[in-house]
């Protein structure tokens, strides 16, 4: 078994260090249509699952 241990403190510049903590301003996007997920749309899902699901057993033992 492996007995190194590496250093878990990453030494770096002040430049660097600077550069990573700077504020970054992002902007926020109005005009998005925001999709809803409903208990329709999770009954399809599980809808579509159970005869993939029935078909992978058949095939693992050929029936």
């Amino acid at each position: 078994m492996k007995q190194q241990v590496n250093a878990s403190v990453i030494q770096m510049e002040n430049r660097q260090l600077e550069a990573l903590l700077n504020e970054t301003r992002e902007t926020v996007a109005k005009n998005i249509k925001a999709n809803t997920f409903n208990a329709t749309d999770l009954w399809n899902i599980q809808r579509k699952m159970k005869p993939a699901l029935r078909t992978k057993l058949t095939d693992r033992w050929k029936m």
